[in-house]
């Protein structure tokens, strides 16, 4: 067994602290907000223009001017507010957020991402990875733990263009929860029913281990 996408949703909410303000990337990781732990207040940061989301709206309560960067429709707050593009990298830039939760297609044991294209792949930009990456002072990946053709995604070196160099702090994929420090991987947590040789066997880069 490995973990759904909803149980790699949970684990990457339990990163979420009090006081934080956070930037969801696009895919799984907007997910995450669907399931925070009661108690838990924290505040959504979004490059396109927009700090305190609400949850997404229901097809009724649905407003097509609200938007996260994924382009999907969200709900505001009481004390929602927005703001040009400029004002929101500068935040990021600035060091005011403190967590990012990216997809990737490829992290490096050296913390190295890989989250914006493909060669030969058609793509409307990079986006906001390269600033968030650079900017927030914690990076979570959250990610399938293999490609779709059984490639390994936790890699010894990217070969795919990069994003950023020796940003991600923790990987959790549907397997398990990896942290990534000074050029070290360590395994930490592992899906339910998933061994420790199953996973050396889908990882490609090094890693130590916690667990027994």
């Amino acid at each position: 067994m490995v973990w759904t996408h909803e149980q790699m949703c949970t684990r990457a909410a339990r990163e979420l602290k009090d006081g934080y303000y956070v930037n969801l990337g696009i895919g799984i990781p907007t997910q995450v907000a669907n399931y925070i732990p009661k108690g838990v207040n924290f505040t959504l940061q979004s490059e396109n223009g927009m700090l305190g989301m609400g949850p997404f709206p229901t097809k009724e309560t649905a407003d097509a001017d609200l938007i996260n960067a994924g382009k999907q429709t969200i709900t505001e707050l009481p004390n929602s507010c927005y703001f040009d593009s400029a004002t929101s990298f500068a935040m990021i830039r600035g060091g005011h957020v403190d967590l990012a939760i990216l997809g990737a297609l490829q992290v490096s044991q050296d913390g190295d991402i890989a989250n914006w294209m493909v060669p030969g792949k058609m793509v409307k930009g990079m986006g906001g990875a390269m600033d968030l990456v650079a900017g927030v002072k914690k990076v979570v990946v959250l990610m399938e733990h293999n490609a779709k053709d059984g490639a390994a995604k936790l890699v010894k070196e990217c070969n795919l263009p990069l994003t950023g160099k020796r940003v991600v702090n923790m990987v959790i994929s549907d397997l398990g929860v990896f942290t990534i420090e000074s050029g070290k991987v360590q395994l930490i947590e592992l899906a339910d029913g998933v061994t420790l040789d199953e996973i050396r066997q889908r990882t490609e880069a090094p890693f130590t281990s916690l667990l027994n």
